[in-house]
């Protein structure tokens, strides 16, 4: 038998034949994939909002101006925040439900230090600290008490949510500080403010952490397989407890980025931050029961849905439509989910 035959390369002949196998090769590739609903359910958050983008700028042209995007990207910043923190708990395949109220928490904190006449940076440790504490407990009673995290965490949302309560007598401290106005609306290029530059870098520093050290491995290890893991040396309390730990610290990061923007420390919880954060993991391919986990998709999640909400905003949409909206595209990325490999 020729070395042809066989596939291996036979001079001339051979060399000449193989570039248009290999287009046509790549062609079908390429056109296999775009049919694959699995590579639609792994890129629905890009795919949906390029989608909007492109929907919303037919519909009013206005809505690419450059103070639109400026706004749209710092609103999306604090939600950014909160849906990287969420990845890293749902990673585990859990859940936490008290993150928009840990955060309302920072705030809390951050505005009674700086009313106590306390400096910005005593004011901005206090908030990620309050953030920090409230995650680490969380992540003792599920991993150390053994119990559910849902339980626990929709205890922690009550709590923290009255402890806000009690803490600021219920009235918002005003936080008139240059820096704040510096970070909001300022920033390295047009259009991106520095409190963007923060959510990117957090995002950043989160993909390296989950995709190129050993707690990022054994992050997905638990969530993947806990019992496998712990078969392999892996402790998988510890690694629960540094996930809400995680969390609640980029929740107290996400408590300075919301204060800045709106020049007050409003004490009632958002609780469209804790939806928008699942929404977001979910529209961003991660798998709710562990062990799947992406940062860029949750990034693409968060950006969709501040678009969608601004797009509707632009439009003139009543506000009791855009729940509605919201609903139905984070269905429609979990019913793609179920085509993922």
């Amino acid at each position: 038998m020729s070395t042809a035959a066989t596939g291996t390369p036979a001079g001339p002949t051979a060399s000449k034949a193989t570039p248009p196998a290999n287009r046509g090769g790549a062609g079908h590739a390429v056109t296999s994939r775009l049919r694959d609903v699995g590579f639609w359910a792994d890129w629905a958050a890009l795919v949906g909002l390029v989608v909007l983008v492109a929907v919303f700028t037919a519909l009013e042209p206005s809505f690419l101006s450059s103070g639109n995007v400026t706004g749209m990207l710092s609103a999306s910043a604090a939600l950014v925040i909160l849906a990287v923190a969420q990845t890293f708990v749902v990673a585990t395949a859990g859940i936490d439900l008290s993150i928009a109220s840990v955060t309302t928490l920072g705030i809390v904190v951050l505005g009674q230090l700086y009313a106590g006449g306390q400096s910005l940076g005593v004011a901005f440790a206090g908030a990620v600290l309050a953030g920090l504490l409230a995650g680490l407990l969380n992540g003792f009673l599920v991993a150390k008490a053994g119990i559910t995290d849902f339980v626990v965490t929709l205890g922690m949302l009550s709590a923290a949510s009255g402890l806000a309560l009690v803490l600021s007598d219920g009235q918002p401290v005003t936080v008139t500080e240059s820096f704040f106005f510096t970070i909001s609306l300022d920033g390295p290029v047009e259009m991106v403010t520095w409190i963007v530059v923060i959510a990117a870098v957090i995002a950043a520093i989160a993909h390296v952490v989950l995709f190129h050290t050993r707690f990022g491995t054994h992050v997905l290890a638990t969530g993947g397989s806990p019992e496998a893991a712990t078969a392999t040396g892996i402790s998988t309390a510890r690694v629960k407890v540094a996930v809400y730990a995680v969390a609640g610290l980029l929740a107290g990061i996400a408590a300075i980025i919301i204060v800045a923007r709106l020049g007050s420390t409003p004490p009632a919880a958002n609780t469209a931050y804790l939806l928008n954060s699942v929404a977001a993991v979910v529209l961003g391919g991660v798998s709710l029961f562990g062990g799947k986990a992406s940062i860029l998709g949750p990034v693409f999640g968060a950006l969709l849905l501040t678009v969608l909400l601004n797009g509707l905003t632009t439009l003139g949409v009543s506000q009791y439509y855009q729940p509605l909206s919201v609903g139905v595209v984070v269905v429609a990325a979990a019913f793609l989910m179920r085509f993922q490999k």
